[in-house]
């Protein structure tokens, strides 16, 4: 009954097929644009615990703190290590006379904390060399479209000169601002001068303790806040949530994609079993119970909502394969979006059945002998 009709079979398949493409594609680029507000924080690894003023609610939320609060984190009993760590904006001025906004990390002088892991050209000592900055390959391809890769181009930050020494493979950004990569000692300068400029501590808790004991303990003696990695990067998340229209704009998205989906299967499918009340008729009156007529109507929607499924997420998972090379594009289609659109379809197939299930079990068996 449900694949001798193509027609119908197929139009169900389609409905259900655009609600689990929208419904996927759309959370995985929401997904995608809340990795890209923690991408700075996954980048700096190595230490546990970030350490930062009170009133600071995501990364890019910046309140300056003084000096002396790395030695008073460094005296803290838990804390094994902790290093000075700087962010912010820069205004760049190129060898061609124009300007670029750059996001100015400043990492540890002594340890090179904070400095990226990869890198495609040049060597991470290189930043001890007078001058030297590093900076991100899509930053580089943003300021010299079309052009090789050449190291020791030289610009100017705050009147300052910077002597580019290595490309670095670094996360897109929420801002997309190149970012460039330095001696603590030396941000401070490239950037405009503030009485304030330490912009977050880097701790390490001792082994043996537990990260959140750590933070617990550093609050309590400083004053200041301490989060470990995963939670700075669960409140810049739960900020962008709360503070921008991005939830809903996708929520409104992925609304539209379910109701659509569900109208266009029930509607099918409902019109599928009514051409087939008939055979529905014929079933009962060979003796078929009501349960045994509704185990086979939902089976069918069954069917056609795993194959409208696996369909849907497949083309989801192959745009964002093929949509690498546009790297304006963020997609991130982590096992969450694939249960959360199995669980939407699985209630679209639910309300297109129930759509036509009270129509089969109120059928007269004796509609077989009627004309």
């Amino acid at each position: 009954m449900l694949i001798g009709n193509r027609v119908k079979y197929l139009g169900i398949v389609f409905g259900v097929l655009f609600a689990a493409l929208l419904i996927a594609q759309q959370s995985s680029i929401f997904c995608g644009l809340m990795f890209l507000t923690v991408s700075q924080i996954r980048d700096v690894e190595g230490p546990g615990i970030w350490v930062m003023d009170r009133n600071v609610k995501f990364i890019d939320d910046i309140k300056p703190m003084p000096d002396t609060d790395l030695f008073r984190v460094k005296g803290v009993a838990g804390v094994e290590w902790a290093v000075r760590f700087y962010k912010g904006l820069a205004r760049a001025r190129m060898e061609q006379g124009d300007y670029h906004q750059m996001i100015l990390l400043g990492v540890d002088d002594a340890t090179l904390v904070g400095a990226p892991e990869g890198l495609f050209m040049g060597n991470l000592a290189d930043l001890r060399k007078p001058h030297a900055v590093m900076m991100d390959d899509a930053g580089y391809k943003q300021i010299w479209p079309g052009e090789p890769y050449i190291l020791d181009r030289v610009f100017e930050m705050n009147d300052r000169r910077a002597v580019l020494v290595g490309i670095t493979k670094a996360s897109r950004t929420f801002q997309t601002f190149p970012i460039v990569y330095t001696l603590y000692s030396r941000a401070v300068l490239f950037a405009p001068p503030e009485r304030k400029v330490l912009s977050f501590v880097l701790a390490q808790p001792r082994p043996g303790l537990l990260a959140t004991a750590v933070c617990r303990e550093i609050t309590e003696q400083t004053g200041l806040q301490a989060l470990t990695r995963e939670e700075f990067m669960e409140k810049t998340i739960r900020h962008f949530l709360a503070k921008t229209g991005i939830p809903v704009n996708f929520g409104i998205t992925v609304c539209l994609g379910f109701i659509v989906g569900t109208a266009i299967a029930g509607q099918t499918f409902y019109l599928f079993t009514v051409e087939n009340i008939k055979q529905f008729g014929a079933l009962k009156a060979m003796g078929t119970s009501n349960w045994t007529i509704l185990f086979m109507v939902l089976s069918q929607a069954m069917q056609v909502g795993a194959v409208g499924y696996g369909l849907g997420v497949g083309l989801a998972a192959l745009f964002g394969w093929g949509s690498r090379g546009f790297t304006k594009l963020a997609f991130f289609m982590p096992w969450q979006v694939l249960a959360i659109t199995g669980g939407a379809v699985f209630v679209i197939v639910l309300l297109a059945s129930l759509l036509s299930i009270r129509r089969v079990l109120i059928v007269d068996p004796a509609i077989v002998f009627r004309g």
